[in-house]
C-alpha cells in the first residue's frame, strides 16, 4: 500500500519539523520546511497550535508564508480571521501583499472590513491598489475571480522584443502559458502560445502573427458560465475584458476548480434541501437556524397533503386497504422525480443542457418514466393479486403508480428547467420539495381513480 506508506514518511517529517521549530533550530527548520511542496506546508501549518505558528512567524518571512497562504485550504473548524488574529498586522499585511492579487483578495473578502483596511493601509501601496480593484467586484464574477498578474505584450513590438520583455516581466505573472495582445489602447487584440513565441522568427512582428480569434468574458459574467467555457475549450487561462473591450486580467485553471468545487457543493446543498453555507462546526442551533426556512416550507406544503387525506376519509374508512399504498406511490413519484430532477440540475450546471437539447431531453425522462412505471405497475398489480387476492385494487394501485412515476419524472424534469429560464438557480427545486410536491399529485390520482372505482371494491 504505497500510499499509506507516503502518509507515514509524511507525518515522519512533520514530527521532526516540529521538533526542530520548537527547538529553535532555525537553519534546521528553514531547509526542510523550504523543501516541501506548498500543499504539505499548508497542512503543516494548519496542524499548529497558536503557540507554534508564532514560532514559525519568526523563522520564515512574510513572502515565504505567501507561498503556501497561496495554496492553502482552511477546513470548517478555522477562518482566516482567526488566523490573523494572533499574527502581527504588518507582518500579516505585509504576506498578504507577497500573494497572488486574487488570492488575497479572496482572503480579504472572508475578513471584517476594519481588519481588511488595516492591511490594505500597512501593505504597499502598489499591492494594495491592484487587491482593492479585485475587491471592487461581486464575488461569483469573472472579476472577483480573475487576477490581474498576467503577461501582456504590445502587437507593434518585434518577437526579440517581446521575448526580452517577458524576461523582465514573467516573475510577476501568475501564467505564462498564453501570451495576451493589446492594442495601443490596451483593448485585447490577439493571442499567442509561450510555444508559438518561442518559435517564431526575431524579427516578426507580434500583431502579423498572432491569432486574433481569442475565446474571452467580461468582468461581470457568472462564474458557472466561465467554468464552462474553459472545461468545454480546454483553456489553461482566459482573458476577462470590461465593458470597453480593455483587458483588465485573466482566469487560470486553478481558480476553475475552485469554482467547479464551490459549485457542485453549493448545488448538492441546494438538492437535499439545505443552505450552502453551512459548517460542519456550526453548533445545532446553527445548523437548525439554516435548515428551518427550507423545513417550515416543507411543513406548509405537506399540511397540503394531510388535507387531502382528510378530504378522502370515507372513501379510506371504506376500504381501509387503499391506505396501505399511499406510502409506495407517494414515494415511487418522490424517487422517479428527483431522479429526472438530479439529471436535469447537472445537465444546467456542466453546459450539457442547451435551449436545442430540451424537448429531447423531457421526452427521453418521460418516456423513461412511462416504462419504469409500467414495469412497477405490473409488479404490484401481480403481488397484490397474489397477495390479497383483489384485482381491482390492484388494477387501482398499479395504474396510479405508472401515472404517478410519469407525471413525477414530467415535472422533475420540466420544473427546473423554467426555474432556469427565469433566472433562478434550479437547484433551488430541491429534493425535498419536488418530492413533496410528487406526493400531491400522486395522492390526487390514486384516490381519484379510487373514488371512480369504489363500487367495485365494496
Amino acid at each position: 500500500m504505497p500510499e499509506i506508506e507516503e502518509m507515514t514518511e509524511i507525518e515522519i517529517e512533520y514530527d521532526a519539523l516540529l521538533t526542530q521549530l520548537r527547538d529553535n533550530d532555525i537553519d534546521g527548520f528553514r531547509e526542510a520546511f523550504l523543501d516541501l511542496h506548498t500543499y504539505e506546508q499548508s497542512e503543516f501549518y494548519l496542524g499548529l497550535d497558536e503557540a507554534d505558528r508564532n514560532l514559525l512567524y519568526e523563522m520564515l518571512s512574510p513572502e515565504e508564508v505567501s507561498m503556501f497562504f497561496d495554496t492553502m485550504e482552511i477546513d470548517d473548524d478555522e477562518s482566516y480571521d482567526e488566523l490573523f488574529e494572533t499574527m502581527d498586522s504588518h507582518y500579516a499585511a505585509e504576506m498578504i501583499g507577497k500573494m497572488q492579487y486574487d488570492n488575497a483578495a479572496d482572503i480579504l473578502n472572508e475578513l471584517p472590513k476594519s481588519k481588511v483596511t488595516t492591511f490594505l493601509t500597512l501593505m504597499d501601496r502598489e499591492d494594495a491598489s491592484q487587491i482593492r480593484s479585485l475587491l471592487n467586484y461581486e464575488e461569483d464574477t469573472a472579476g472577483g475571480i480573475m487576477t490581474t498578474e498576467f503577461v501582456s505584450l504590445d502587437s507593434t513590438m518585434t518577437v526579440r522584443e517581446a521575448m526580452r520583455h517577458l524576461k523582465e516581466v514573467a516573475q510577476f505573472s501568475e501564467t505564462i502559458y498564453y501570451v495576451f495582445i493589446v492594442d495601443e489602447r490596451r483593448k485585447l487584440a490577439g493571442i499567442m502560445s509561450l510555444r508559438e513565441l518561442i518559435v517564431a522568427d526575431d524579427d516578426e512582428y507580434i500583431g502579423d502573427i498572432m491569432n486574433e480569434r481569442v475565446v474571452s468574458v467580461l468582468v461581470s459574467d457568472d462564474q458557472e458560465e466561465v467554468a464552462q467555457i474553459m472545461r468545454d475549450y480546454d483553456f489553461l487561462a482566459l482573458p476577462v475584458l470590461d465593458y470597453q473591450d480593455h483587458l483588465v486580467g485573466i482566469i487560470t485553471a486553478d481558480d476553475i476548480m475552485d469554482v467547479i468545487d464551490e459549485e457542485a457543493s453549493e448545488d448538492y446543498s441546494r438538492l437535499a434541501g439545505m443552505s450552502e453555507s453551512e459548517s460542519t462546526s456550526d453548533t445545532s442551533w446553527q445548523t437548525a437556524k439554516k435548515r428551518l426556512p427550507w423545513l417550515v416550507g416543507l411543513t406548509f406544503m405537506g399540511m397540503i397533503t394531510a388535507g387531502m387525506l382528510s378530504f378522502f376519509e370515507d372513501t379510506l374508512a371504506q376500504v381501509v386497504l387503499l391506505g396501505a399504498f399511499i406510502p409506495l406511490i407517494a414515494g415511487m413519484a418522490g424517487n422517479t422525480g428527483t431522479q429526472s430532477l438530479a439529471v436535469v440540475v447537472r445537465g444546467i450546471a456542466t453546459g450539457e443542457v442547451s435551449a436545442s437539447s430540451k424537448v429531447k431531453l423531457v421526452f427521453r425522462e418521460v418516456g423513461s418514466g412511462v416504462i419504469t412505471g409500467l414495469t412497477c405497475g405490473v409488479l404490484i398489480y401481480l403481488i397484490i393479486v397474489v397477495l390479497y387476492q383483489e384485482p381491482v385494487l390492484g388494477m387501482i394501485v398499479a395504474f396510479s403508480l405508472f401515472v404517478a412515476m410519469t407525471v413525477a419524472t414530467f415535472i422533475g424534469t420540466v420544473v427546473p428547467m423554467f426555474m432556469n429560464k427565469v433566472g433562478i438557480d434550479p437547484a433551488v427545486a430541491s429534493g425535498p420539495f419536488i418530492t413533496t410536491g410528487n406526493d400531491i399529485v400522486s395522492l390526487m390520482i390514486y384516490f381519484a381513480l379510487a373514488n371512480t372505482f369504489m363500487a367495485a371494491l365494496m
